[in-house]
């Protein structure tokens, strides 16, 4: 559609395009290809709708032939607006769009909330003083820029005081919250010192000039310019309303404040919106993603549509009894109830096994069998985790059982950046002469770039002992001398312990000051100081340093492809992710792992009551993406405390699964962990029977006293 701007001040007549209203011959048979729900949506989706779609009931499919109808219906292409929350799905959709059609969706607008903003402002940006050849900035040139900033506002350069990518973290979460620094600061980065607010807020501010100055905008920019176009003035809102006659929106419990800010501002408050989404799997929180906004869209748009698609396409009737059952506790939740087209299969397993290690192995043992005995390509089995450090013991089991893996949207447990910072501090411990560990470590501090890392190794290097480079004189300047001694320290402290008391090691290396490090370098530091909590559980099991470091290197070297090949496909792989990665995927077999309290659910919820429905939801998510069997597992022990079953698993009826005892072929003194110092005994916990049980001097299984409650039992018995 073409304004004609300059004319604004003319005499304005009215000219009317007749359209022909003889019936369409629509080329597709809609009633064939779509189920009842689905049918009911692309056909009635006029005005204001909502599309409450589950987990596999085939809402990609509906949106697609929504827009095919209208499209056949004659509404032309310019006038559509597909709006999707990666380019993948954009991408999937308008090919099927084509491919239905045969190439009739020319002039579609579809694509990310970025890509639209993008090509809405080049051509209207002038309403809002925006010049339409900006620059955008992609990630890496947005840091260098805010650097400059912190730089120019005298930011302190203490060890504490946020590197720049945190820094970026807050505000861009301040742009898509549509919050003000502060309120964020306060409400998710309390950790850090409040002195540090003030700088900060006058980075924002520099960086917001320069940014105007050079005529660029970084990925939040587009959104937040695309809002301020719409609120620029009702004459423009209301024309932009006129050329984007249908909007639809795929996964609508994904947006944040600002995006449902935008939706809002170009439907109007009786537009024609399509909305589609489960708040059921809304678990991006930690992205600024607000369940709020589909559960109020009812409110918003006050005579939206509602539509169900509850058909499940995916899984066993029995996976989605126990999905429907757990995720029905939640409050906050519109009425649904996913119902299954396929035939009854096995119903899901639940198992307590002793610890990480035997967890490890029962998944390992398990997939081979799946393998071996019923055929299942190792592609069709996946293995997803709360928190990425759950993956640790299964990911040096799957190493010895040469079961090869991929780790989806992330790096392995021991490549990733922390957990190599550490294990750099334990190689220097073992080998004093190891290079790349000491510049790893020594560019670490603060003070010390290349050049002098470079410096310091050779005086190391030419030392006898580590010890002796400890002890080392450098004449370093004042900054660098600084960050040598707070590594020194670090050194000698780890120096003094006992060789075998490796979790000990780790406990100084956090606590001397690497903490400090991640706080100030990874807006998501208490992720990755978990996952370090579990390096400290983990290296627990090893005496021996050298053991450890060895195990650890062929896992870093280890590549899921290369290993244990399957004959008929080479790339087949396990495959091992968090289960934010895995949503809107799918495998025939899916173990969840780590359901123990504090584990999945995450510990957080404790300290926030509020958050434990994103957590349930997230483990509806993790249920869902199983279609023949589905595996939960939790340990009974960790470390130094006893386990108790997830929340999650407690909710679920007996009657929703099987409940399969393991047990081992050796002594079974081995499975039980030793708490009870007085007695000597090898004490465990019965949690379905609940009972305290030991080993006897015979080998022999004893019932020690039956507690009423979980809670109440006593390891010290």
């Amino acid at each position: 559609m073409i304004f004609y701007d300059k004319m604004i001040n003319m005499t304005n007549q009215e000219y009317i395009i007749k359209h022909n209203n003889q019936t369409v011959n629509f080329k597709v048979d809609y009633q064939k290809e779509l189920n009842a729900e689905q049918y009911s949506v692309v056909m009635g989706g006029d005005s204001a709708s909502l599309v409450l779609a589950g987990a596999g009931s085939g809402k990609t499919r509906t949106l697609v032939y929504r827009v095919v109808y209208l499209l056949e219906k004659g509404v032309p292409a310019e006038n559509i607006m597909l709006v999707t929350f990666t380019n993948k799905a954009a991408k999937e959709m308008l090919e099927r769009i084509e491919l239905v059609l045969g190439g009739e969706s020319r002039g579609l607008w579809g694509g990310t909330f970025h890509h639209i903003g993008n090509r809405l402002l080049r051509i209207y940006g002038q309403a809002i003083n925006l010049d339409n050849n900006f620059t955008i900035l992609d990630e890496e040139d947005s840091l260098t820029l805010m650097k400059a900033c912190l730089s120019q506002v005298d930011a302190p350069k203490d060890k504490y005081f946020p590197k720049a990518k945190v820094v970026k973290s807050i505000i861009s979460l301040s742009v898509n919250l549509c919050q003000p620094i502060r309120e964020v600061f306060y409400d998710r980065y309390a950790y850090l010192k409040p002195e540090y607010l003030q700088f900060i807020e006058g980075a924002a501010k520099l960086y917001i000039d320069r940014k105007n100055k050079t005529n660029s905008l970084d990925f939040d920019d587009l959104l937040l310019k695309w809002l301020e176009l719409m609120n620029s003035s009702q004459e423009f809102a209301a024309r932009l309303r006129n050329k984007f006659k249908y909007i639809l929106v795929d996964e609508y419990q994904d947006t944040n404040y600002l995006q449902s800010a935008i939706i809002k501002a170009l439907a109007g408050e009786s537009g024609n919106i399509l909305a589609v989404g489960d708040d059921s799997q809304s678990i991006y929180g930690f992205r600024g993603a607000d369940v709020k906004n589909i559960l109020k869209f009812p409110k918003i748009f006050k005579a939206a549509k509602i539509f169900h698609l509850d058909v499940n396409y995916r899984s066993s009737p029995e996976i989605l009894a126990l999905a429907n059952h757990s995720i029905n506790k939640n409050e906050n939740k519109f009425e649904k109830n996913l119902s299954a087209i396929r035939k009854p299969g096995n119903r899901p397993v639940v198992s307590a096994l002793t610890d990480n290690y035997q967890q490890a192995e029962f998944i390992c043992q398990r997939i081979l069998e799946l393998q071996r005995e019923e055929n299942i390509k190792l592609n069709e089995i996946a293995v997803l985790f709360r928190s990425h450090f759950l993956s640790l013991e299964i990911e040096m089991e799957f190493n010895k059982k040469n079961i090869p893996y991929q780790m989806r949207g992330g790096l392995k447990f021991f490549e990733q950046a922390h957990l190599k910072d550490v294990s750099a501090y334990l190689k220097v411990l073992a080998n004093f002469r190891d290079e790349v560990a000491w510049l790893r470590l020594l560019n670490m501090q603060d003070g010390i770039g290349e050049a002098t890392a470079d410096k310091i190794w050779q005086k190391v290097s030419a030392s006898g002992s580590l010890a002796d480079a400890i002890k080392g004189d450098f004449f370093l300047g004042a900054k660098a001398a600084v960050g040598w001694k707070k590594m020194n320290t670090t050194l000698q402290k780890i120096t003094e312990i006992n060789g075998e008391d490796l979790p000990a090691i780790i406990s100084v290396i956090l606590s001397t000051g690497y903490e400090d490090y991640l706080k100030a370098n990874h807006e998501n530091f208490q992720d990755r100081l978990a996952d370090l909590e579990q390096l400290k559980e983990f290296i627990g099991s090893y005496k021996s340093l050298d053991k450890f470091l060895a195990d650890t290197t062929l896992s870093e070297n280890f590549k899921g492809d290369t290993v244990a090949a399957v004959e008929d496909d080479l790339d087949e792989a396990v495959v091992l992710s968090t289960i934010h990665q895995a949503k809107g995927l799918e495998w025939k077999m899916v173990f969840v792992v780590g359901l123990a309290d504090g584990q999945f659910p995450h510990a957080k919820v404790y300290e926030h009551p509020d958050e434990m429905e994103e957590e349930r939801r997230l483990f509806y998510v993790a249920c869902t993406r199983a279609k023949d069997q589905l595996y939960l597992t939790y340990p009974l022990f960790g470390r130094d405390s006893i386990l108790k079953p997830s929340q999650f698993i407690k909710e679920i009826p007996g009657s929703l699964y099987d409940h399969w005892d393991i047990e081992e072929e050796i002594a079974p003194s081995t499975v039980f962990k030793k708490t009870s110092k007085e007695k000597d005994l090898d004490v465990g916990y019965d949690f379905f029977n609940d009972e305290a049980i030991y080993v006897d001097e015979d080998g022999e299984l004893a019932k020690l006293k039956k507690k009423k409650g979980l809670l109440d039992f006593d390891p010290s018995l």
